[in-house]
């Protein structure tokens, strides 16, 4: 593994620690990129959704399934016609309903699963993850399955996805090895269950209560014993506050799907992805400004960038 940790224990991400950790190769065709299902897009934000799985096709993903509220599935569908489009069952306000019939193939054939951009309800976002939970461990016990295994797709949470995990703490042994998480601050804190008062070491904690990949503010954090070769701790050394504008997490959160799906390890994919985000807010801030560029504009700038950082 790459790269040497400074005086805090991090390892720095630069562009040179990138391109002695190169992504994989970009195969002969899309099935070999492989597949991303996002899950979210509730009728009132389908557009976080539709930034996240423009994110991971920036990043290489070769497939994008989107499962969005059924009244919002065709437009997501023509808004972006490079995915498939599945209409979730909903409630009368429009948040997406935890029935997984639907998607029952795609979770199948995914690579990586992102949930979280653009649901709407906490307690609904927690009985969806509960019911992935369920269905991946009910999996676990058909012949030859092994719920704690790492053989099956990485699992993304972001946003709504992610306050409700605390609770289905004691339930996550069938995703275990196999989560990466994109909290905010905010979302760090519930996390926690209290404020996060240093970043770096509290994201350690996380990544080790959760048993998954961390990254949050331009820190990376692993579990200890994840991937022996890699270290535990990762900053990115670029960004620009324009960052922070609506949107930007769920281009950060797509990204790292699309190259997780790609079959980097989940550490490789939250560094990789994390980095780029940042340096494509670089990228606009020196051509429009410290403020104002949109989130998917981010996403274009990806793949110029995974050039830049690969040669």
């Amino acid at each position: 593994m790459p790269g040497r940790a400074d005086s805090s224990g991090a390892t720095p991400v630069t562009p040179s620690l990138l391109r002695e950790w190169p992504l994989p190769a970009p195969g002969q065709d899309k099935y070999s990129r492989g597949s991303v299902l996002v899950v979210g897009g509730a009728r009132a934000t389908p557009g976080a959704a539709l930034l996240a799985g423009t994110a991971a096709l920036r990043a290489g993903a070769g497939k994008l399934t989107l499962a969005v509220a059924e009244s919002v599935a065709v437009q997501v569908g023509v808004a972006l016609p490079e995915c498939g489009s599945i209409g979730l069952p909903e409630t009368a306000a429009g948040s997406v309903r935890p029935e997984l019939d639907r998607i029952s193939a795609p979770l199948d054939e995914a690579d990586a699963v992102l949930v979280g951009p653009g649901l709407d309800d906490p307690e609904l976002a927690g009985q969806l993850l509960a019911a992935l939970l369920e269905r991946e461990a009910a999996r676990g016990d058909r012949p030859g399955g092994d719920p704690g295994s790492r053989g099956g797709p990485a699992v993304v949470l972001d946003a709504y996805a992610l306050g409700a995990l605390a609770s289905l703490e004691d339930q996550l042994a069938p995703w275990r090895g196999r989560l990466i998480l994109t909290p905010n601050r905010k979302e760090a804190a519930v996390l926690l269950g209290r404020d996060v008062d240093d970043l770096e070491k509290d994201l350690a904690e996380i990544s080790d209560r959760f048993h998954a990949v961390v990254t949050c503010q331009g820190f990376i954090s692993q579990p200890p014993g994840l991937e022996p070769e890699e270290p535990e701790r990762w900053r990115i050394t670029t960004g620009y506050g324009g960052l922070g504008t609506s949107g930007s997490g769920d281009v950060l959160a797509g990204a790292i799907a699309g190259l997780r799906a790609r079959g980097t390890s989940s550490a490789q994919a939250a560094c990789w992805g994390t980095h780029l985000h940042a340096s494509a807010g670089d990228r606009l801030a020196s051509r429009c400004g410290p403020l104002g560029f949109l989130a998917r504009e981010l996403a274009d700038e990806l793949p110029a960038l995974m050039l830049e950082f690969s040669v």
